[in-house]
């Protein structure tokens, strides 16, 4: 690890113990790594509803700092809670989309009055939902699979520090992974490994 990962451990670590000047000089290091993790989202099946990628990163960073219990163990450590966060953000955005989809509450209109251009359907919302059960399903089946998915494809660690955070060799992390991607493959299209 670098300086500017050691420094963001030290930061967090001073934050925890009550230095509010700590997270003043956290958030300018770290915003740019959530900003890039939270396009990375957006640009694959995470285009959900009306959530662009700074507010996730906004929303994303108002959790952080309420996080005042956490015991920040490392720069790898906080980005995998970011990308729970993240998800979580993701998932429940997605949530609200497909209610507000599917009634929500508005007011029942009969067809004939409807105009001829029907509303977009966001279909990546119904994937993004799909992903989030294919991934819980995971968990239920292999934890350590669902931790490494959620540290890999959503917190956008590198193989090395999805080990440190997870507390498993690189070798784990890299045959866990392949493993974890094919069942996602199979569970979410019905279909065999590509």
């Amino acid at each position: 690890m670098g300086s500017h990962a050691e420094d963001v451990t030290r930061l967090l670590q001073e934050w925890r113990s009550g230095r509010q000047d700590a997270l003043e000089r956290l958030m300018p290091l770290v915003y740019e790594e959530l900003h890039v993790i939270a396009s990375r989202h957006m640009a694959r099946e995470w285009r959900v509803g009306a959530l662009q990628t700074t507010a996730l990163v906004s929303e994303a960073y108002l959790k952080l700092v309420g996080q005042r219990d956490v015991d920040w163990q490392s720069r790898a450590h906080f980005f995998a809670i970011a990308a729970t966060m993240m998800r979580r953000i993701l998932v429940d955005n997605a949530r609200r989309d497909r209610r507000v989809r599917h009634g929500g509450g508005a007011m029942a209109v009969p067809l004939d009055d409807v105009p001829a251009l029907p509303q977009p359907v966001t279909v990546d919302a119904v994937d993004a939902l799909a992903l989030d059960a294919a991934l819980r399903k995971l968990e239920a089946l292999d934890p350590e699979q669902a931790r490494i998915v959620e540290l890999r494809f959503f917190g956008g660690l590198t193989v090395e520090e999805t080990a440190e955070v997870a507390g498993i060799s690189p070798a784990t992390v890299k045959r866990e992974w392949a493993l974890a991607k094919g069942w996602l493959y199979r569970e979410l299209t019905g279909q065999a490994d590509p």
